[in-house]
């Protein structure tokens, strides 16, 4: 059995973890709840645990603490979705644990994975049970408890799969989603694959198995969808630097914070405190901070008006990269970057103002490296990213800490409502004034969508065919029928309702013009009063992207 694991061993694993992921993406895929193809949990989690890999085979770390280092920085530039991000900071605080470390005994081990869950609990301040996160945390108390039992790392090692494959039986009951699709979390799944396949290295195994789910009514795929979203409890958004000129324990603000808020995130050295909570005494928040000193960079918003929750940030500063970046110096205020996939939406970006319109979305979530690149080449003093992607906010929050400009993370979750943030801006405005106005165009606007499904699943009772064309508005089913052309009049039927002015259509990559020109003419039919402009956005996956102002 082995007793520790130095840095070689501790690369093995990464490695092993890595190619076990990926061998089971697609079975990972198939446990997410929506059908529509998309960059899902299993190709995000493989994406970015293979960029510690990647980083780790290039040299040998013969001291583990430094090879799990440089695995944690991996994984933070390489996170690609949510599920990603949450996964990089548990490997986060992992590093944090054990830096000074060796080798790795199973205590190591233990606190290792223990404050990888305090830090990704950290981030997210009201986590949902049923997740990876449910996951983590309950294989990482099993791992305390099997140190005290047994020291040896495989031992420990063997003892948090055990309980994190248990865990992940009870996902399904933990969740309303996951139990009326009989499916278990994939981000957990992933999770246990992880952990298994670092467990064959120790072992000494070619290749480890991905989790067994037997003795369950489960399904092997999801059967239906859409998360309920949860009531925002606390209206303002409160962002604050603090420049520390008093030597006060920055875990007070903390439990201040704590009491009032939630979504609380405090980031301090010794010479600042970066603080975001929600909360809905702002002004109590400041007055706390004065004790530590004077502020700066005081940011206050409204998350009522802005229409959407905000998104998780990241629990502590990462580590500064060990790569040499260029960074463009600033030529003007502002810069814009921003996420999509086809030519026509690209060139329609750049035309508003985009400075750079990474390649991806849908099918491919950009991780945090390639948005910091982005912003890198920027030549601005701030740098607004708009995402375009729900699934793709998260990581585009990571940037924050990484960067050396000042971003602004605007969370659009379609191309319509990056293109309306963008017409929003006033270059001659100050910071506030443009943050407040693209967020308040966000809520202007409705997002409709034409797609197929990437596999058999149901939604509300309704049985949705593998292939089946679907139109969506917001990102919720409106209908599904295997003729486009139905789909579409439902689409246009339903926006005509809204009694649009503006009415804008994407057409995506193989949809030829005549079809294109009689999609056009239902929104006619149906937004008689509405101003219609079809555009060829070249996007894949979706025939058409619309929307209606």
């Amino acid at each position: 059995m082995i007793e520790r694991i130095d840095g070689a061993l501790f690369t093995k694993a990464v490695l092993s973890a890595a190619a076990a992921i990926e061998a089971e993406r697609q079975q990972i895929n198939e446990l997410n709840v929506f059908p529509v193809p998309d960059g899902d949990t299993g190709t995000n989690m493989s994406l970015s645990f293979g960029a510690a890999a990647a980083e780790l085979s290039q040299c040998a770390h013969p001291e583990a603490g430094r090879a799990v280092e440089v695995a944690s920085q991996a994984l933070l530039r390489g996170a690609r979705g949510n599920s990603g991000v949450i996964l990089s900071l548990l490997f986060r605080g992992f590093a944090k644990a054990v830096k000074d470390r060796a080798s790795l005994s199973g205590a190591d081990l233990a606190a290792g994975l223990s404050a990888g869950v305090d830090v990704a609990y950290r981030a997210v301040m009201k986590p949902a049970e049923g997740t990876i996160l449910t996951v983590s945390r309950v294989s990482a108390a099993r791992a305390a408890k099997a140190a005290e039992e047994n020291p040896a790392a495989e031992f420990v090692l063997t003892q948090t799969l055990a309980a994190a494959e248990a865990a992940l039986l009870e996902t399904v009951h933990q969740n309303p989603v996951l139990e009326k699709a009989g499916v278990v979390d994939a981000g957990g799944r992933g999770y246990c694959v992880i952990l298994s396949g670092m467990l064959a290295a120790l072992r000494g195994e070619p290749m480890a198995a991905a989790p067994a789910v037997e003795g369950q009514p489960l399904r092997a795929r999801a059967d239906f969808s859409e998360y309920m979203a949860e009531d925002i409890k606390f209206d303002y958004c409160t962002e604050f630097i603090i420049t520390r000129q008093k030597k006060r324990d920055a875990a007070r603000l903390r439990a201040f914070l704590e009491a009032i808020g939630d979504s609380l995130v405090v980031v301090d050295d010794d010479q600042v405190i970066k603080v975001h909570v929600h909360t809905n005494h702002p002004g109590r928040a400041l007055e706390e901070a004065l004790i530590y000193g004077p502020l700066s960079s005081i940011k206050i918003e409204n998350m009522r008006i802005q229409h959407t929750e905000q998104v998780i940030r990241q629990a502590a500063a990462p580590e500064a990269k060990t790569e040499t970046r260029v960074v463009a110096p600033p030529a003007r205020r502002y810069g814009f970057v921003t996420v999509c996939a086809g030519d026509g939406l690209t060139r329609v970006l750049r035309d508003l103002g985009a400075d750079q319109v990474i390649a991806g979305g849908q099918t491919m979530n950009p991780s945090t490296e390639a948005m910091l690149e982005a912003v890198d080449t920027t030549p601005a003093e701030v740098v607004f990213i708009l995402p375009n992607n729900k699934n793709i906010i998260m990581a585009a929050e990571q940037c924050l800490p990484l960067s050396e400009k000042e971003l602004v993370v605007i969370p659009t979750m379609s191309v319509p409502q990056g293109i309306a943030a963008l017409l929003a801006v006033d270059v001659r405005a100050g910071l506030s004034e443009n943050r407040e106005a693209m967020l308040a165009a966000l809520s202007g606007v409705k997002s409709g969508s034409v797609t197929y499904a990437a596999r058999d699943s149901s939604f509300d009772g309704r049985r949705i065919a593998s292939g089946d064309h679907m139109a969506l508005v917001d990102g919720a089913l409106l209908y599904h029928h295997p003729d486009r052309a139905q789909v579409v009049s439902h689409l246009a039927r339903a926006f005509g309702d809204e009694t649009p002015s503006f009415v804008t259509i994407f057409s995506g990559e193989g949809v030829d013009k005549e079809e294109a020109a009689q999609t056009r003419t239902a929104f006619e039919e149906n937004c008689p009063g509405a101003e219609i402009q079809l555009i060829e956005g070249g996007q894949p996956v979706y025939y058409y992207l619309v929307s209606c102002e």
